[in-house]
């Protein structure tokens, strides 16, 4: 298997098909490559008919949580089932555009030769959200590079291309996931940044408050400082 999409989902049921039909679209059929939906615990629909999808899509994978853990740990719940070597990840509300993932594949395998160190994080340069959902992800953004220093204009897009290997070698904590180019950058890793396009959401509603995430993206900063404070990567070299 070369290449796993992973996609967490939670409360997701309207967006489950059209976007599983982009990602299968957007992939040339000669790519050994799988879908792994992570269902985080959903409510409503989106279990049965992810279930009902397998039988037309072969390539999909389909995890559950019990019980919704938030989308760092369906993140890794899906990138630890992965049988790919590298990871495609994006959001299941459908904003991402499936039809970026093989530029971010070729960008990813420029850098470095595809060392299992890089990553390719997209940039949502004109997003479609709100003003305000804009404005406070734009100030995030600017508290957050200034402190870490990770050269990423838009951690928060969830299109995002890495190896496998360098996802599980990262520090696990809940809402990892904003944080991933610095925590990448901290194991010695190598990030760039790639335009993708960013589309309304259609279907369904966020489900996250702007609030809730500024006060535990502000802890979360602290701890991710504090891991950069103390982050050693050896060069190490065998002694014949």
């Amino acid at each position: 298997m070369e290449l796993s999409v992973v996609v967490p989902v939670h409360n997701e049921t309207d967006n489950v098909r059209p976007l599983i039909e982009e990602i299968d679209a957007a992939l040339d059929p000669a790519l050994a490559y799988e879908i792994v939906y992570v269902d985080d615990g959903s409510g409503d629909d989106t279990l049965a008919k992810l279930v009902a999808l397998r039988a037309e899509f072969p390539r999909l994978r389909v995890l559950r949580h019990l019980r919704c853990c938030g989308q760092s740990t369906a993140l890794r719940t899906g990138i630890r089932a992965a049988k790919g070597r590298v990871v495609a990840t994006l959001d299941g509300d459908g904003q991402n555009n499936p039809a970026d993932i093989p530029r971010l594949l070729a960008a990813w395998g420029e850098l470095d030769g595809g060392a299992a160190g890089a990553m390719v994080a997209g940039y949502r340069k004109k997003r479609q959200d709100t003003e305000w959902r804009r404005l406070s992800s734009k100030i995030a953004n600017g508290v957050r590079g200034s402190l870490l220093q990770d050269n990423t204009p838009d951690t928060g897009c969830g299109l995002k291309v890495f190896s496998r290997e360098l996802f599980l070698a990262l520090p696990y904590f809940d809402h990892m996931h904003r944080f991933l180019p610095a925590l990448a950058q901290r194991a010695g890793g190598k990030v760039v940044s790639v335009e993708v396009d960013h589309r309304p959401r259609l279907r369904g509603q966020s489900k996250y408050g702007t609030w809730h995430r500024l006060w535990v993206g502000i802890w979360d900063l602290l701890g991710v400082i504090w891991l950069q404070r103390r982050a050693q990567v050896p060069d190490v070299v065998e002694v014949a």
